[in-house]
């Protein structure tokens, strides 16, 4: 059962308190909105227990390299560098521990059994980022981060003794490409957006696997291979009325959730377009230029002048 339940606003000296002496765990920790995130918890919370950070890497020392690399390096740390001066990096040891993981991969691809008991009994709270955001990706992998990586991370929070909080992110468009006022709904794969059609989670990886097994057993060559696999995906996603394997996957995953997440207490978002910093860290923060960036990167530039529009039409970014 899926109760959705309101909640009072809380102010930012309310939030604060809360992450205090909080062990989190954030997977997909690499992303833009989750190492924001965890340069936010760091900035307003010093006095948070434990931040894991589940990072994919074939060993300790090369996990270690891309945290630094691809979070700590980063101008958005900028601001909570100035604030620790020579003291950052001693700081980040203490709160921070980089995991060699994978979310596809049972036990989140943990290898050691007593690091990932003494996670559990430790973890208060988990954010779920980790996601293929390749609209178009392979149909089988996308089912095996967006999908079963998921279940992967419900089955870990499970085990989570004290856990508070499952926070599981997501994509405003699982809603498809509706017309007027789209209300927060919970999917159920009894009623995917084709009303006439059900959806099977376990039929749709199986059909992958066999697609692939098919194309292997010919011997086609991996450019082949991709392509099909590609092709796949997003022929399933609009069968069902979604545009790509993206936004479908990761329906998909919010229908396994939400159908198996049983009393742990769950927050889903769905952020639309994400694009830069609003003000926190700094105001216009962003890392590469993808979907929406390009426009506006070329419209700074100069290189864009003109660009059709509905006037009349809101754009949420």
């Amino acid at each position: 059962m899926w109760d959705v339940v309101r909640v009072p606003i809380m102010d930012a000296g309310e939030v604060s308190e809360f992450f205090k002496h909080k062990s989190i765990i954030v997977t997909g920790s690499t992303g833009f909105i989750a190492k924001l995130f965890v340069e936010k918890i760091l900035r307003i919370q010093p006095q948070v227990k434990k931040i894991y950070l589940l990072i994919r890497a074939p060993d300790n020392a090369s996990v270690n390299d891309r945290m630094q690399k691809e979070v700590f390096k980063k101008e958005a740390f900028r601001v909570l560098r100035e604030k620790y001066g020579g003291e950052f990096d001693s700081f980040i040891s203490n709160k921070v521990k980089p995991i060699a993981g994978d979310v596809s991969v049972e036990n989140l691809g943990i290898q050691d059994m007593n690091l990932i008991q003494e996670m559990q009994k430790e973890i208060h709270i988990v954010v779920h980022s980790a996601a293929t955001t390749r609209f178009n990706e392979r149909y089988e992998v996308a089912l095996d981060i967006n999908v079963q990586g998921t279940k992967n991370v419900l089955e870990f929070t499970r085990k989570c003794p004290n856990l508070q909080m499952l926070v599981h992110l997501s994509t405003a468009y699982v809603s498809s490409m509706k017309e007027n006022l789209i209300t927060e709904e919970p999917f159920s794969m009894e009623n995917p957006l084709k009303e006439h059609l059900t959806l099977d989670i376990s039929k749709e990886i199986n059909m992958a696997n066999d697609r692939l097994r098919e194309l292997r057993s010919k011997n086609v060559d991996k450019r082949t291979e991709r392509d099909a696999m590609r092709e796949l995906g997003v022929e399933r996603a609009k069968l069902f009325g979604w545009a790509n394997t993206y936004v479908f996957t990761k329906a998909m995953g919010e229908m396994l959730l939400i159908d198996q997440k049983g009393d742990i207490p769950t927050v889903i978002l769905r952020p639309t377009m994400v694009t830069s910093t609003y003000k926190d860290p700094f105001p216009g923060w962003i890392e590469e230029a993808k979907t929406i960036d390009a426009v506006t990167v070329s419209f700074a530039k100069g290189e864009l002048k003109v660009f059709p529009n509905d006037p009349s039409g809101i754009v949420d970014v």
